[in-house]
C-alpha cells in the first residue's frame, strides 16, 4: 500500500510559479501602450488603404475634416468595411494552409529547449505550401486570364476586415486557453494584467496536438498571402493595360523582390526556431494581428500603389534598383548563413568568436564582427529597393521603410537587453569587440 500523499494546493501553486514566474517588467509602455497598439495596428492598416487608394481619391487623397467626419458618421461607410464573400474566401485560404500543413510531407525539426526540459517538434513544409499555392494560382490565371485573379485588389478592404477579425478571435482564444493547467507561459506575458497579457501573448506555444499556432502563423497564411496579393496587383494592371506584356517594369520588380524574400523565408523555415518571436514571445494579439493582417495588407502597399499609378523605370534605373536589392539580399543571406552554420556547430569560414563564462560562443568576425545585427542592414537595404520603384511622388509608399527601421531598432534593443541579462559582464566585453549595432561605422 502506497504511503505517498497527493500534492497539496500550495505545493502545486509553488510548482506552477517556478515554471511560470510572474512577469515583473513591462515592454511597450505597459498596459496603456499595449492598449493603444492593439487599436493602432488595425486602424493604421485601414488608414494606409484609405490614405493611398484610387477608391478614396489618390495617395494621399485630398481629405478635409468635413469629408472625414461625414464618412465616419455614415453607416454605409462602416458597412462597406465588411464583405461576406471576402470573409469566406479568407476562411477558405486559412483552411487551405492548415490542410497543406497536415497533408504535404515535411521533415520534423526540434526547437529550443523549453523550461520543462523538453523540446517542441515542428513539421516544416511551408515552402511546399508556397509552391502549391503558386501552382494553383498560376494554373487558374493561365486558364481563366488575369481578370480572374483581381479579386484581392477589388475586395482589399473586405480582406483586411476578415484578417483583423481572425486575429482578434485567435488572440482572445489563446488568452483564455492559457489559463488551463500545465500551460507553459511566456516569461514576458504573465503580468496578471489582462490587457497587457492579451496583447503580448500569455502562453508561449499554444498548440492543438502537433499543430503549433505561433510558428504556423509566422510563415504561412500571411506571408504567402502577401505574394498572392502582389500577383493580384499584377493581374489588375495587366487587365487594365491589355495583357502581361504591358505591365510596368516597376511592378514586375516589386513582385520579384518581395516574392523572392517570401520564398527565402519559407525555404529557410528551420531558421525561425531560434528567433525571439518563437523562443521568447508568447502568442497573443501582437503576433496574430502582425502575422495575419499587418504583413500581407501593409507590406503590399508599393504593389497596390503601382496598380493605379504606373511607373516606368527604364533599363538604367531598373539596373540600379536591382543592384540595390541584391546587395541587401546578399548581406541578409550570407549573414544569416554564417549565424546558422555557427549555431549548428559548423564554421566553414573559420570565423573568430568570443566564449562567455557560461560556455556560449558569440561571433566576432565576418558579418557578425562588423555589427551585432548585420542581417538587419540587409533587410533595410531591401526595404528601400522595394520602395524605389514607386518613385518619389508620395512619401506614403516609403512607410514600410520607416516602420521597418523602427521595428528593427526596437528588436535590436530588446535582443541586446536580453543578452545583457543572460551574459552579464561578458556582454560588455563582447560590445567592445563588436561596437556597432546594425550599420557598421554608423549605428
Amino acid at each position: 500500500m502506497s504511503t505517498k500523499q497527493p500534492a497539496s494546493g500550495s505545493a502545486k501553486a509553488n510548482a506552477a510559479n517556478e515554471l511560470n514566474p510572474r512577469t515583473t517588467t513591462y515592454e511597450f509602455l505597459g498596459p496603456p501602450g499595449a492598449f493603444l497598439i492593439s487599436l493602432g495596428v488595425p486602424l493604421t492598416t485601414y488608414a494606409l488603404y484609405f490614405g493611398c487608394s484610387e477608391h478614396s481619391g489618390g495617395c494621399p487623397p485630398a481629405l478635409v475634416p468635413a469629408r472625414i467626419s461625414l464618412a465616419l458618421s455614415d453607416p454605409a461607410w462602416w458597412k462597406g468595411l465588411w464583405d461576406t464573400q471576402a470573409a469566406l474566401m479568407y476562411l477558405g485560404w486559412y483552411a487551405f494552409c492548415i490542410a497543406a500543413w497536415a497533408i504535404l510531407p515535411g521533415d520534423r525539426v526540434e526547437g529550443t529547449t523549453l523550461r520543462t526540459g523538453g523540446k517542441k517538434v515542428y513539421k516544416i513544409n511551408a515552402f511546399s505550401t508556397f509552391l502549391l499555392a503558386l501552382g494553383l494560382t498560376s494554373g487558374a490565371i493561365y486558364r481563366y486570364g488575369p481578370a480572374s485573379f483581381t479579386f484581392l485588389y477589388e475586395k482589399f478592404v473586405g480582406f483586411i476586415t476578415a484578417a483583423v477579425i481572425m486575429s482578434i478571435v485567435q488572440g482572445v482564444a489563446c488568452y483564455a486557453a492559457s489559463f488551463r493547467p500545465g500551460a507553459i507561459l511566456a516569461l514576458g506575458g504573465n503580468s496578471g494584467n489582462p490587457i497587457y497579457d492579451f496583447y503580448i501573448g500569455r502562453e508561449l506555444n499554444p498548440s492543438i496536438g502537433s499543430f503549433d499556432l505561433k510558428t504556423f502563423n509566422e510563415l504561412r497564411p500571411g506571408l504567402i498571402l502577401w505574394t498572392l496579393i502582389d500577383i493580384s496587383m499584377v493581374c489588375e494592371q495587366a487587365t487594365r493595360r491589355g495583357g502581361f506584356s504591358q505591365v510596368t517594369d516597376s511592378l514586375w520588380l516589386t513582385l520579384l523582390f518581395q516574392g523572392l524574400y517570401v520564398a527565402d523565408a519559407l525555404y529557410n523555415e528551420p531558421g525561425i526556431f531560434t528567433q525571439m518571436d518563437i523562443t521568447t514571445d508568447g502568442f497573443g494579439f501582437m503576433l496574430s494581428v502582425g502575422d495575419l493582417a499587418w504583413v500581407p495588407f501593409v507590406y503590399c502597399l508599393q504593389a497596390r500603389y503601382l496598380v493605379f499609378t504606373p511607373v516606368v523605370l527604364g533599363p538604367a534605373l531598373t539596373a540600379v534598383v536591382v543592384l540595390f536589392n541584391f546587395v541587401g539580399y546578399y548581406i541578409f543571406r550570407t549573414a544569416n548563413g554564417e549565424k546558422n552554420d555557427f549555431r549548428n556547430g559548423k564554421n566553414p569560414k573559420n570565423l573568430q568568436f568570443f566564449t562567455t563564462e557560461s560556455g556560449s560562443k558569440l561571433l566576432t568576425s565576418g558579418w557578425w564582427g562588423r555589427s551585432r545585427h548585420p542581417n538587419y542592414l540587409g533587410d533595410l537595404l531591401m526595404a528601400l529597393a522595394w520602395s524605389f520603384p514607386t518613385g518619389f511622388a508620395t512619401p506614403i509608399t516609403y512607410f514600410y521603410v520607416t516602420y521597418f527601421a523602427v521595428l528593427l531598432i526596437h528588436r535590436q534593443r530588446r535582443d541586446d537587453e536580453a543578452c545583457e541579462k543572460k551574459y552579464g559582464k561578458d556582454w560588455k566585453k563582447y560590445m567592445e569587440l563588436v561596437p556597432y549595432r546594425i550599420i557598421p561605422g554608423v549605428y
